[in-house]
């Protein structure tokens, strides 16, 4: 059984996992972000997205953790990090989309901070990995603010939207995260969305 997200919540946001009850919620939410996201990720928007996004929530090697709303506990997006190893790699994707009403007012900084908490603290993972688009601009700043470093590029690295697309690769260690300074209060430009779950979700 994976620890409860919500061993620390945020300033603005709090993590968990999701539920059959947010179905609705959370549909909405990428129905009205369509193109907002639209050529970095597609996360579920129809019932039997949703609840195939469930079962692979269920999964020991994913962890798909909704962010929401101090405030009001509106669903605002969701980190997931995924194809979790242990053994000598100790090492998750991680991907992560805001929807459009809530872009540009730090809810990715800080939600994506508390994920890699989450990661490299109750996980024990010792990385993660994010690899994202050339031309999201937002997302590629988002990262760097949180002190991802540029390990690599990846040519026609995932199929998406029609199409295979090159990726830039970025990871940050558990050790450069613990040194770090608190950034997740930080307000980036208005991330929508990158990482592995770009692929993922067009699948789903």
């Amino acid at each position: 059984m994976k620890p409860d997200p919500q061993h620390r919540p945020g300033d603005r946001v709090r993590l968990r996992f999701p539920a059959p009850a947010d179905e609705a919620e959370f549909v909405a939410l990428s129905r009205a972000s369509a193109e907002h996201y639209r050529p970095w990720v597609s996360p579920p928007a129809g019932a039997e997205q949703f609840a195939a996004f469930l079962a692979r929530a269920g999964r020991d090697d994913v962890a798909a953790l909704l962010i929401c709303r101090a405030t009001d506990g509106a669903i605002t997006g969701a980190a997931i990090l995924s194809q979790i190893f242990y053994g000598a790699f100790q090492n998750a994707y991680l991907g992560y989309y805001i929807g459009a009403p809530f872009a540009g007012q730090g809810y990715a900084a800080e939600g994506v901070g508390l994920a890699l908490d989450y990661a490299f603290g109750p996980l024990r993972l010792h990385r993660v990995e994010a690899n994202i688009q050339p031309g999201n601009a937002a997302s590629l700043a988002l990262v760097r603010r949180l002190g991802f470093a540029h390990e690599g590029f990846s040519r026609r690295y995932l199929f998406i939207d029609g199409d295979w697309r090159d990726h830039e690769r970025f990871a940050i260690l558990a050790e450069e995260w613990r040194q770090g300074e608190p950034r997740g209060a930080q307000k980036p430009p208005p991330a929508v969305g990158g990482g592995l779950e770009e692929r993922r979700e067009r699948r789903s």
